[in-house]
Formats: C-alpha cells, structure tokens, sequence
C-alpha cells in the first residue's frame, strides 16, 4: 500500500526510452510507479533499486481486455493511482505510398488504440476516486507532419484529437489531461525505428530531404524530459498542452502563425460558406 504523501504513477512502455526516465525520475522523488511493457525484464535494475515501489507488469496495449485486467490489477495493489502516462509507442517511417496496410495499423494499434484502452480502463477507478492525471505523451508530430512521418503523425493527430475531447468529460469528475509533446531525444526509439519498403519512384524526394536535414544534433538528453514531466504533474493547473524543446516549440509557433495567417487570407470564402437557415422537413424527427 501507499503512504499518505506518495503518488502512484502508472507508465506504459516503461521499460526504455522515455518511458523509463518516467519511472526513473518518479521512484527518485519517493512516488510508486507501475511499469508496464512487453518486455519488463529491462526494468529488474530499477525494482532491485527501489524495492517495494515499482511494480512491474507485462502488457501489451494493444489487447484492450489485457489492459483493462492489468489496470484492475495496478489499483488493487496500490490501492490507487494518481498519474497515468501513456507513453508507449512505436514509429516507422516511411512516404505515404510506400506503407503496407499492415504497417499502418501497426502504427495506429500501438499508438492511438492502445491509449485509448488504457484511458477508458481508468477512467472508471478516476471517477469513483474523484482525482487523477491522465498525460498524453504525442510528439511535435501530432501538430507537424511532413514527408516520411505522414503516418506517424497521423497516429498522433488521432491521439490529440481524442485527448482534447477526454480532457473536457475527465474533467467533469476532477480529473486531469495534459498532451506532452516531445522534440528529439536520444532514446532507444530511433533504434527500434523501422522503415517502410522504398520504392525507386520517391528517391529523387528522398535526395531532396536529405540535404535539408540538420546537419548538427538537435536532440537532446531523456533527462530533461523527465524533469519537465516533473514540473507537469507538481503543477496545480496543469496545461492541456506542453511542448518538450526549443527547436520544437519554434517550429509549432511558425507553423501556427502560417496556418493563421493562411486563415485569415481566405476568411472571406470561409464566413461565405455558411448561413444558418431552418431546419429541411423531416430533420429532428426520428422514425418508428
């Protein structure tokens, strides 16, 4: 069981990259985690460190009926849960045209789906509690796509259009939801990273980005990540949405300055397209 002051923390794919500075950060600060992954063995070090306080489980997200039963599990054994982070997540780039239907939903299974298992499995132990913290953890690519990230972006954008809409019924019960988003950071992602089957068609393109990428690192250490995530859940009233990183956060203002100003260059068509009239006979009425 947990003491009065301690939180406990429930974090998928806990057991590398970010995820794992989680649980790291959080145990350090005296908090009880549950880390949940497909692999859990990656995490032996940190429960022989912190003994009693982590609770590994193996899981994998996409298994909605698995989630729902590890979740019931997680608040029997600490008797609560005060944060959630759905971290886990997989990428794999590639152009549009490139993907097999396989590699699409393999993307969108883990990364969509599987957060929003985990977001209905504890929502109901929220609402009977009266308080948790849901945090979201996107990337610059749920506001951003480009050429090669179209799909992983698209798995984010769902992401953070189903989060905003949880946020508002969540917070009908006192419960939180925050969006994080994340630049670069040297995490074991870029490893477990895979790529679509190349087609000879989009080398020209291929030729074309690669002389526009960065020359020097803009990524930084998962450290940092984790002691912003800190200031996040410490927060009282913390933001719908928080971005990780300058070079990311300089990005996101652009890009929305381009949209707004594109907004505002064809506002005149936009306000032409509607006007509200009555109702067309027969709307509102339901059949026997």
């Amino acid at each position: 069981m947990t003491t009065k002051n301690s939180r406990v923390w429930f974090i998928t794919g806990a057991s590398s990259g970010l995820g794992y500075e989680f649980a790291k950060k959080a145990l350090e600060s005296g908090d009880k985690v549950i880390g949940v992954a497909r692999n859990i063995e990656k995490l032996n070090d940190l429960t022989g460190q912190f003994e009693g306080m982590l609770l590994p489980l193996k899981l994998d997200v996409t298994d909605r009926q698995a989630v729902f039963n590890t979740v019931e599990l997680a608040f029997k054994h600490f008797g609560k849960i005060d944060i959630v982070i759905n971290n886990a997540g997989n990428m794999v780039m590639g152009m549009i045209g490139e993907f097999s239907e396989d590699e699409v939903r393999f993307q969108m299974e883990t990364n969509f789906f599987g957060a929003v298992w985990v977001a209905q499995a504890v929502m109901p132990f929220f609402r009977a509690q009266g308080f948790g913290h849901i945090i979201q953890i996107s990337s610059i690519g749920g506001l951003i796509s480009g050429p090669m990230s179209g799909v992983y972006s698209a798995s984010k954008f769902a992401l953070e259009g189903f989060s905003e809409a949880l946020a508002q019924e969540a917070a009908h019960f006192g419960v939180k939801v925050s969006i994080v988003e994340p630049g670069g950071y040297w995490t074991n992602l870029y490893l477990k990273m895979g790529f679509a089957k190349q087609k000879n068609e989009y080398d020209s393109l291929r030729e074309e980005l690669a002389k526009q990428s960065p020359t020097e690192s803009v990524d930084s250490d998962p450290l940092l990540a984790a002691e912003a995530l800190m200031k996040l859940v410490n927060c009282e009233n913390p933001p719908l949405r928080l971005i990780l990183g300058s070079f990311v956060y300089d990005i996101a203002l652009e890009n929305t300055e381009k949209r707004i100003s594109t907004w505002k260059e064809w506002e005149e068509v936009s306000r032409s397209a509607e006007h509200g009239i009555p109702a067309p006979e027969g709307y509102g009425v339901s059949e026997e």
